[in-house]
Formats: C-alpha cells, sequence, structure tokens
C-alpha cells in the first residue's frame, strides 16, 4: 500500500508539475502529515524533488526527470476502456484520436492484460441515453468545446425562457448528461458559474481573449451540487399518495423519485397498497403524472392535489364520453 502511495505521488507530480501537500493529500485521500513523511522518503532514496513555500509554492520534480514506473495493472487497462465512449468522442471531434490512443494503450501493455481489456471491449457496450430520448448533437459543440480546451472566452446568442440574449462567457467545462451537452460557464466580470444547454445556443463566436479560471474549480464537484439544486427546485411538491404493488412497480421502473412511508390507519388502504412520498413539480403536473397510473393510485394529500386529479378525470370522462352516456364533450 506505502509503495503504491509513493509510486502516485511521482505520478500526480510528473502529470501536474508542482503540487502542494494538501493537494497530493486530498487526490490520495490522506493526511497532509503522511505525504509530507512520503516526500522524505522519495527524497532519501535519490528522487529529484524539492518543495518551494509560500503561496505559489509546493512539491516538483527535476525538469526533465521521470520515472518509468508507468507499467498499469489488469484492471486499469479495463477502466481506461470503460472511459473510451466512442459516440461523444466523435460529436467533439475526437473519434480518429480515441481510436488512435486505444489502439496505443492495447500495444503498450502486457499481453495478458491486452486480452483481457479486449473482452471487455467486446463484451461490455455502454449506451448513456435513457429509453425513448435521441441524442443531442448541438450545432457549436465543437466550437464550444475549443474554448474550453483553449481557455478562451466565447460570445454566444442564447435562447432562454425570457428570450433571445447576447453572453460573453468564460467556458469552464463540458458535461454530457443523458445524451444532452451543457457548458458549465460565467458571465464576464461576473463570479457566479451557471450551466448552459449548448442546444439553446442559437450563435456562437469564440473570442481572441483569455480568462483566469477560478482557483479550486472542480467541474465534476460543480456539476453534482448544481444537480442537486436543482433537482430540489424542480419538484417541490411532496404528496402521500395510496399505490398497489403494480403501481410500485411502475414507479421504481420509471424511476421516479418516491420514499415508502407507513401506511396511516385512517387512510383505508386496500390489502397490499403501500403509502409513498411522490415528489412532483406542481399541483396540475403532479395531477397529471398521478392520473398516468389510472386507478392504482390514490391521492391522500395535499387536498388541492386529489381535487385537480378528480377534476382532470371528470374532463377526461366527459371528453371521451359517447351519445349513449348522454354527456357532451367540452370545449
Amino acid at each position: 500500500m506505502k509503495a503504491h502511495r509513493l509510486l502516485s505521488i511521482l505520478m500526480l507530480l510528473q502529470a501536474h508539475g508542482r503540487l502542494t501537500a494538501g493537494a497530493i493529500a486530498r487526490s490520495l485521500e490522506v493526511s497532509e502529515r503522511t505525504v509530507l513523511r512520503d516526500i522524505d522518503q522519495l527524497s532519501a532514496a535519490g528522487v529529484p524533488l524539492w518543495g518551494e513555500r509560500g503561496h505559489q509554492g509546493g512539491f516538483q520534480l527535476q525538469p526533465g526527470w521521470t520515472t518509468q514506473l508507468t507499467g498499469m495493472t489488469g484492471d486499469e487497462a479495463n477502466a481506461l476502456w470503460l472511459a473510451g465512449l466512442p459516440g461523444p468522442a466523435t460529436a467533439l471531434g475526437l473519434g480518429e484520436a480515441a481510436a488512435s490512443a486505444r489502439l496505443k494503450l492495447m500495444a503498450s501493455v502486457p499481453a495478458p492484460w491486452r486480452d483481457q481489456a479486449a473482452l471487455v471491449a467486446e463484451r461490455l457496450h455502454i449506451d448513456p441515453l435513457d429509453w425513448y430520448r435521441a441524442s443531442d448533437t448541438p450545432a457549436f459543440l465543437r466550437d464550444a468545446a475549443q474554448a474550453v480546451w483553449s481557455g478562451k472566452r466565447l460570445r454566444v446568442d442564447y435562447m432562454s425562457w425570457r428570450g433571445l440574449s447576447r453572453r460573453e462567457l468564460e467556458p469552464l467545462g463540458l458535461v454530457l448528461k443523458a445524451g444532452a451537452w451543457y457548458l458549465a460557464a460565467r458571465e464576464s466580470r461576473q463570479t457566479a458559474v451557471r450551466t448552459y444547454r449548448l442546444a439553446s445556443v442559437r450563435g456562437l463566436a469564440v473570442l481572441g481573449s483569455g480568462f483566469r479560471r477560478p482557483r479550486g474549480f472542480d467541474l465534476a464537484r460543480y456539476w453534482q451540487e448544481s444537480s442537486a439544486r436543482f433537482e430540489a427546485g424542480l419538484r417541490p411538491l411532496q404528496a402521500r399518495v395510496l399505490v398497489s404493488p403494480r403501481a410500485l412497480g411502475w414507479l421504481e421502473h420509471a424511476r421516479h423519485r418516491f420514499a415508502e412511508v407507513p401506511v396511516a390507519p385512517q387512510d383505508r388502504a386496500p390489502d397490499g397498497w403501500r403509502c409513498v412520498l411522490w415528489a412532483l413539480e406542481s399541483v396540475e403536473h403532479g395531477a397529471r403524472q398521478i392520473l398516468g397510473h389510472g386507478a392504482e393510485v390514490e391521492v391522500v394529500e395535499p387536498a388541492a392535489l386529489r381535487a385537480e386529479v378528480a377534476r382532470q378525470a371528470e374532463a377526461i370522462r366527459a371528453r371521451h364520453a359517447t351519445p349513449q352516456d348522454g354527456l357532451s364533450a367540452p370545449r
């Protein structure tokens, strides 16, 4: 374990040039004291590295020095194959580069691991799209990606729910979510980072000027936190709903967000039925979702949602009435 950690420190320094003890500790999930002890042992073993104090300080290897201990384990080679998604690479204009990189990877690993990695590639396919959804390849994806790679500002014409507006953005990263591409960026002279869907970009120009990235910005952490905020705000209504075993299976397979709670005595639930808290967007939108499950569900509360379900159900019945029913469809 310790030898693996020492090698990991060398790999980090070789990849990043200079890192603080804190940055190394966070990457390896150990304490800074452990990192400093490991640095001392590497120095004692003859590894040419040194540290500098101050705000811009850190540890680094002697320029031009590299370690040859770069052999990958079988699991690491397999993991790299999993990371090679040809669809997104092609959309970004990196399809040929990705194929070339895979060939170089295969040539660099020992034969037994090469065969195992080939088996993974043959027997595992990753499809990032959800069911009944088409992929989203925006017209300006490659230009946006080039601005992200090179750290150049963008001028975009962006269509939001407020209408079309022109913005100057500092692009910080790209995210592919369920087949849709998003850009994490902040407007020039602003500090807040926001998310922009690239399919909503109507015009884009890469500007010649660069910008300074926010110190410590972590794209994965930003996306996780912003996604959680978005989902919490998207479905603020908590409904208590009785569901049949059949409807419970539908909820599970549809990956709706719900939590099972005890059935209250006053609910008079049929045998086998369960009670769930169901996160919904609004009363009107929630009623449409509830009605999609037919008579297999019953809203307990809120009362406004229960009334809206009844109102919409009556409107549906009237709309589908026949002359024999003695009802006329609403206009």
